[in-house]
């Protein structure tokens, strides 16, 4: 660049010039003093870094204009006032920004979504009581919402609903879960013209988690309670975890629960963790603080894909907690014996890598993520520590509902038998047993996963169904030697079918031996062998290589492809 100065300049001053015009255009300057013919001085642009003095002229410091937005923004961050955070520390909760660290760390968090959310409302509402964006969480993306519970309670109102049905949308664009860290009292009742009944108000969060499920893993935490609208979001996403003594959920609050039907009851004895694990099924698991909430999810989602296009990932092979050479010793041979299945659990899968889902709620069937051989697959087993491993109804509806998960998000399936079959009862009518145990079946008929049938012990009655039996389109269905499968077991067959031939005899000796030697009989007619002889199982393993077999069959049947009826969809679930 040429650049011509006045004839009365100096040396020095045409090199002065020279030097902050090229800086400044990043290109060489020749500066010509007057009419001359030469350039007085010519400078080259300096490089970034050259020089200290360099530095200090790129080095402007921020303006007063950015500063005030910084100084707007730490006071956001700062969230409500001091008196509601002093109440937090009283309930061992942590502010939500802290939580945010706790979750991922400093640098974790990528960006925060609507942080000016209210900043021209009158009351001081730093974003609106809903922080919204995107973090990584042990190495995954994800999209994640939290509750400010220092402003107005965490409730929502419609800068906030925003912000949440945005956050979901983008995560229907994105295909990355979605965590809700929820501390909400509901929807702000005096605001509630500007966002409860509008097409794009809260309504819509549930609208969404609809879309959502199924698509990427919805994954909730509760720390405080939950009440009204805001408890709808934990029981729409697939995995809700709870904090003992801080988390709670329920329709209506204490109050208002007496006010509509007299009843006085606490928050923790309406909706409560305890509460919600035992009796309603609606928690998952139960953590005992924030950090072990934190961990939970941590090891959930390890067993999880980013959305269901996506296979779960897989780890390297550790070898189980318990030898498998002990498994015979595990299940006993006779089949109204009762022992704990998380004993074969832990001789088959990988070391520790048992992760059991609603441990508390229909205790007869064990559900919960494995891995076998570094795969990870979801476990749906009869426990018949529990009632001897008969199928409640409530036991139904949790393997229905983890059958279906697991489904959805491409993880495949290991049923391991052993149960004497659906309960009878008046009690078990009235709770619906052939309702939700249909559900288990059609969860299983319709999973289109790889699926591995263990008959342990006892398969009898519609149990060899649920369980993904021969007709349930499973890979294989294997069996260890002390399998039986049968409409129903030997003591009600023989009663059902030799009831009035024993009652014609009348000598107690001989009916006793009648009887033993028609337990035998039919016992030789469902006994597993006769199962393989006819070709009804795949094959008979011996206990010692049952994990080794598993092992082998996920990883051959790894890319199995199912077609089912083209449909809509079904109408059972």
């Amino acid at each position: 660049m040429r650049v011509r100065i006045g004839p009365d300049a100096t040396d020095e001053e045409a090199a002065a010039v020279a030097a902050a015009i090229a800086d400044h255009v990043a290109a060489t300057v020749d500066v010509y003093v007057g009419d001359a013919d030469e350039p007085a001085a010519t400078h080259e642009p300096a490089e970034s870094g050259d020089s200290e003095a360099d530095d200090a002229a790129d080095d402007l410091g921020p303006t007063e204009r950015e500063a005030r937005l910084r100084e707007e923004i730490e006071d956001i961050l700062s969230g409500g006032p001091e008196k509601y955070k002093a109440r937090l520390a009283e309930q061992d909760k942590l502010f939500v920004r802290d939580r945010l660290d706790l979750w991922f760390g400093e640098d974790g968090l990528q960006f925060e979504d609507g942080k000016f959310a209210a900043f021209d409302d009158d009351d001081r509402l730093p974003a609106d009581g809903l922080i919204t964006g995107a973090a990584d969480f042990e190495g995954r993306d994800l999209h994640f919402m939290a509750n400010d519970f220092t402003v107005k309670a965490g409730s929502m109102a419609a800068k906030g609903v925003e912000k949440f049905l945005r956050m979901q949308q983008r995560a229907m664009k994105t295909g990355k879960p979605v965590l809700y860290l929820m501390d909400s009292s509901g929807g702000r009742i005096d605001q509630q013209s500007g966002f409860f009944a509008n097409r794009e108000g809260i309504g819509k969060y549930y609208y969404n988690h609809s879309l959502l499920s199924g698509r990427v893993p919805q994954i909730c935490v509760l720390y405080g309670p939950c009440i009204a609208g805001a408890a709808y979001t934990p029981v729409f996403a697939d995995f809700t975890i709870m904090v003992e003594g801080m988390s709670a959920m329920a329709i209506a609050s204490p109050r208002m629960v007496k006010m509509v039907t007299g009843e006085e009851i606490s928050m923790q004895e309406l909706g409560g963790a305890q509460m919600h694990a035992r009796e309603s099924g609606s928690a998952d698991l139960v953590a005992t603080d924030e950090e072990h909430a934190r961990e939970l999810v941590a090891q959930l989602t390890s067993y999880l894909p980013d959305n269901a296009d996506e296979k779960p990932p897989q780890t390297g092979t550790v070898a189980p907690a318990k030898s498998p050479r002990g498994i015979d010793e595990v299940v006993p041979q006779e089949p109204n014996r009762g022992y704990d299945m998380h004993d074969l659990i832990e001789r088959v899968v990988d070391g520790d890598s048992f992760f059991e889902l609603k441990p508390q709620y229909g205790k007869e069937i064990l559900t919960g993520f494995a891995r076998v051989d570094g795969r990870p697959v979801g476990i749906v087993a009869n426990q018949p520590a529990e009632r001897a491993g008969a199928i409640f109804p409530d036991a139904a509806e949790k393997a229905a509902e983890f059958v279906w998960t697991c489904d959805a998000y491409n993880v495949p399936l290991l049923y391991l038998a052993d149960t004497p079959g659906f309960m009878a009862g008046s009690g078990v009518e009235k709770d619906a047993i052939l309702e939700k145990g249909k559900k288990m079946i059609y969860a299983t008929s319709a999973a289109t996963v790889p699926k591995q049938c263990v008959v342990v012990r006892k398969a009898y009655g519609a149990g060899i169904y649920a369980m993904s039996g021969p007709a349930y389109d499973p890979e294989s269905t294997i069996a260890l030697p002390s399998g039986e499968i049968a409409i129903m077991g030997p003591e009600a067959a023989i009663n059902a079918v030799y009831a009035n031939k024993l009652n014609d005899i009348d000598d107690p000796d001989e009916r006793a031996k009648r009887e033993q030697e028609l337990r035998e009989e039919y016992r030789e007619d469902i006994d597993v062998h006769r199962m393989a002889s006819d070709v009804v199982i795949d094959d008979i393993v011996p206990p010692s290589d049952l994990r080794e077999e598993l092992a082998a069959r996920f990883a051959f049947y790894e890319d199995v492809e199912k077609d089912r009826p083209s449909k809509k969809h079904g109408t059972i679930i």
